[in-house]
């Protein structure tokens, strides 16, 4: 599962370890994530964030 980026604060959203303050359990993949679902630091919309390139 990939992780992905906020561009506007830098928070990565890891599937491995969710989103437990926002409801997000534990190996959500982000493809999974209610599509209102927003950065838990600075609000950004869940469209905005990107994938991030992980070698």
């Amino acid at each position: 599962m990939k992780k992905y980026e906020c561009p506007t604060c830098g928070y990565v959203y890891d599937p491995v370890k969710g989103d437990p303050d926002g409801g997000i359990a534990p190996g959500t993949a982000f493809e999974n994530l209610p599509d209102d679902w927003s950065c838990p630091v600075c609000g950004a919309a869940k469209d905005m964030f990107e994938p991030l390139d992980e070698d």
